[in-house]
């Protein structure tokens, strides 16, 4: 899937800015729980978050994976990035997106600098820019979860996260690394 084809969830998104119905999901980023380099574990607890507060809504909301076979995705505008353009090649990535109605959706990205939540289109404009001028080993593929989906089957054993010596690459999160009742 390409990110031009999701264009279409957000072509009325600056007429929806003033809509006092549309109320984000969460109150403040800084209350979220969030650990550097584990993206899908802080976008596993924002689903988590939503299914115990607002469960109604949880229909709503979606878990993106973007990653590519050589591992490769160039983000902008991500907080760990070092330059002006705040840059950062992730191996994947994982943010969570909040559709309001067909025309509206949010994304709540933990480790961009971009507002949280951000307009759909505006983070697609200034985080993935276009594959267009990139060489074909960043391009960009998406899969898009239902949040509910992703609640009930998502596990994680972080040993994506250990080197070869069982060191961890990043400190894990400091509760239990996350698993489903079948596991």
């Amino acid at each position: 899937m390409s990110v031009s084809s999701q264009k279409h969830l957000s072509n009325n998104e600056s007429n929806k800015r003033n809509d006092k119905t549309l109320k984000p999901l969460f109150p403040k980023q800084a209350e979220c729980s969030y650990v550097s380099c584990y993206c899908e574990e802080n976008v596993w607890k924002l689903c988590q978050d939503v299914s115990i507060r607002i469960p109604g809504e949880l229909d709503r909301c979606y878990v993106v994976f973007i990653s590519n076979p050589c591992r490769t995705v160039p983000l902008w505008k991500q907080r760990a990035g070092r330059e002006e353009d705040r840059l950062v090649i992730w191996d994947y990535h994982v943010i969570f997106l909040y559709s309001w109605d067909s025309k509206t959706c949010l994304v709540y990205d933990l480790d961009s600098e971009l507002p949280f939540p951000t307009f759909f289109h505006k983070y697609v404009t200034e985080t993935f820019r276009t594959d267009q001028v990139l060489k074909s080993d960043f391009h960009r593929f998406f899969r898009v979860v239902p949040a509910k989906q992703f609640l009930q089957h998502f596990a994680s054993d972080r040993r994506h996260m250990k080197r070869p010596d069982g060191s961890w690459i990043k400190p894990p999160p400091p509760y239990p690394a996350i698993c489903t009742s079948g596991m």
